[in-house]
């Protein structure tokens, strides 16, 4: 399985993500819904933004990993957050977060910030698609 990373020049360079994955063709496509940071008894782990992020992907993972895949089959992520100011102003703990998780994969992503998430107290929600071997 290859991804090809599209990032034209004339959009600038992308820090974090990447604007396009084109993937082979031979893959199985793996949709992952939304993944908020519930542990197994379905209780967030934490208030906290940044440990909610990281709980957020590890289910994400989760859910990839039980199809047979890794973080380098992860060719899409949407990140609702409830308050984008609280994301940048963390930033620099969700990075450390993500590249524990997906190492220096980055596929293309979005940040999407909404009023509310399943969870009242929920912060963050990530979903995925990834393309695993045939």
């Amino acid at each position: 399985m290859t991804f090809q990373f599209i990032n034209p020049e004339s959009l600038g360079a992308p820090h974090g993500y990447s604007n396009g994955t084109l993937a082979d063709a031979g893959g199985r496509l793996l949709f992952v819904a939304g993944q908020i940071a519930w542990n197994q008894q379905q209780s967030l782990v934490s208030s906290d933004f940044a440990a909610q992020f990281d709980q957020a992907l590890a289910n994400v993972m989760a859910v990839v990993a039980a199809a047979g895949g890794t973080a380098e089959n992860v060719a899409r992520l949407v990140i609702y957050v409830t308050n984008k100011n609280e994301y940048n102003g963390r930033l620099r703990e969700v990075g450390e977060r993500y590249r524990a998780r997906m190492g220096k994969h980055f596929p293309a992503m979005a940040l999407v910030e909404v009023k509310s998430l399943l969870d009242d107290a929920a912060k963050v929600e990530i979903e995925a698609i990834a393309v695993l071997p045939a």
